[in-house]
């Protein structure tokens, strides 16, 4: 039975509510704001009374539903229209200096392409290609035929086939060689990559049945073969996946690609190796761990091995499919392979950047291997350039030991190392600023910059800005500092 207490206090919350609603600001008195009208006045007045009647609209349903009263003052609600209105007037994609040390950071959409991959991607989305035609016979002819001659080339493999992103990759091959039945996987590599993508639940969706072996840390050839035993009817596939973002360590063993291949041609089932990172060559000269490469994967005997395009290949997003032609054809004749294919920018960024490594340009061109080849003695030299150049205009800073990741799903746990430009609390505190607030300031600005936090200093490592960012970070530096 309700009380008088409770009758108050709904009493309260609709008075509350009523308040917060009276507050809200018109649309016509948001138009009339000098910031809101400069941003519109290149808009037709339709499109801009939209936008702000939607942004007042929904912050009227979140009060109704009890939502935060404070997020429904005139205040509040101006920054949001504002917010929304730079989406409509000014790209919000647009080049950000990365001096996080972070060489695929996914937030800042992974791996820069090389000015060869940027401008064959930008030919091919201004003019006509010849994505489906022969031009010899004038024919239909096949859109993967060039970055599938390529990949042969590179890794040994028979086919390929490219979709829009690894995650569809993974998807599509289960679906087109598994639906309805069981795919065996260790269970320490039912995993989960950044945005919650789950292993179990893209099988799920995929059609295909997860049978867990082993246990999280060790799991051995005969745990797949004694689960092949158990149902060999219901089974259709052997799934390997790269621990793309962590790493077991300790009392382990994993099954490698060459014993999982072994088993699956000895009793006729297919073998997919979700690579993930797709290195087309071997990172530990590079003073890293060995990543395993999509040609040791072809050469180990899996029947597909899948790989994103856009972390260690250094190329435009995809999702690369590599293997037996037999299979490949099957897959790429799914239903589902149509939804998910690669469109023409991404294939001509993909062969262009392909034929780096076909021609050992990788280190020089593709920026993610520039990046990691980078020594920290030439990291240092750059770091103190920008100290000099600060120091000239009163700004004190330091140079510091630092290490850089590579990131992106690559490499866990695995660094360089680098020197920073290291920007100090007390330092900045005798100008009125902190670290906290000069990182904010330069994410706020034209061009963006985004460092990183480390203790009570704002680092910038060179190793992720291109040198010919170097004098706008410089610029940005001395506008808030100087």
């Amino acid at each position: 039975m309700a009380t008088a207490s409770d009758e108050r206090d709904d009493d309260d919350d609709l008075t509350g509510t009523r308040a917060a609603l009276r507050g809200l600001p018109g649309v016509g008195t948001l138009l009339a704001d000098p910031e809101i009208r400069a941003l519109t006045a290149g808009l037709p007045r339709e499109y801009a009374t939209r936008a702000v009647g939607a942004e007042v609209a929904a912050t009227r349903a979140s009060i109704l539903v009890g939502g935060d009263p404070g997020a429904a003052t005139a205040g509040a609600v101006r920054e949001r229209v504002l917010a929304r209105l730079r989406l409509l007037t000014a790209p919000r994609l647009r080049p950000v200096i990365n001096a996080t040390g972070v060489v695929l950071h996914t937030n800042l959409g992974r791996a820069p392409v090389s000015r060869a991959t940027a401008e064959a991607m930008a030919a091919a989305s201004r003019h006509y290609t010849p994505l489906e035609l022969d031009l010899a016979t004038g024919e239909r002819g096949g859109r993967m035929a060039e970055v599938a001659a390529l990949l042969a080339a590179l890794t040994g493999c028979e086919a390929a086939l490219a979709v829009n992103n690894n995650a569809a990759a993974t998807t599509l091959v289960l679906a087109a060689l598994a639906a309805g039945r069981g795919v065996i996987l260790a269970r320490g590599e039912a995993v989960e990559i950044g945005g919650g993508f789950r292993v179990p639940d893209v099988m799920r969706e995929s059609g295909a049945a997860l049978v867990e072996v082993g246990t999280t840390n060790r799991t051995y050839a005969r745990d797949y073969e004694a689960a092949l035993d158990r149902d060999p009817a219901g089974t259709a596939a052997l799934l390997k996946v790269h621990s793309s973002n962590f790493r077991i360590v300790g009392f382990t063993h994993e099954t490698t690609v060459a014993e999982l291949a072994d088993l699956g041609h000895r009793r006729g089932l297919p073998t997919i190796n979700d690579l993930g990172s797709g290195a087309l060559r071997d990172t530990a000269p590079f003073g890293l761990a060995h990543e395993p490469t999509v040609g040791d994967s072809v050469r180990d005997g899996a029947t597909v091995t899948l790989f994103s395009g856009d972390k260690l290949l250094g190329g435009p997003q995809a999702g690369l499919i590599v293997g037996e032609r037999q299979t490949i054809a099957r897959i790429a004749r799914h239903p589902l392979a149509r939804a998910v294919r690669a469109d023409k920018s991404c294939l001509a960024g993909l062969a262009a950047t392909l034929r780096h490594y076909l021609h050992g340009e990788e280190l020089t061109a593709i920026p993610v291997w520039r990046m990691i080849a980078a020594p920290e003695p030439a990291l240092r030299a750059r770091a103190e350039a920008l100290q000099r150049q600060l120091a000239g205009a009163g700004i004190a800073a330091g140079v510091a030991a630092a290490r850089s990741t590579v990131g992106g799903g690559s490499l866990p746990e695995e660094t360089l190392p680098t020197a920073a430009l290291a920007l100090a609390a007390p330092d900045l505190a005798r100008r009125g600023r902190t670290p906290d607030g000069v990182a904010a300031a330069l994410r706020a600005g034209d061009p963006p910059v985004v460092g990183r936090i480390t203790g009570d200093r704002l680092l910038l490592d060179p190793r992720t800005v291109f040198p010919e960012d170097e004098p706008a970070l410089l610029a940005r530096l001395l506008a808030i500092l100087a």
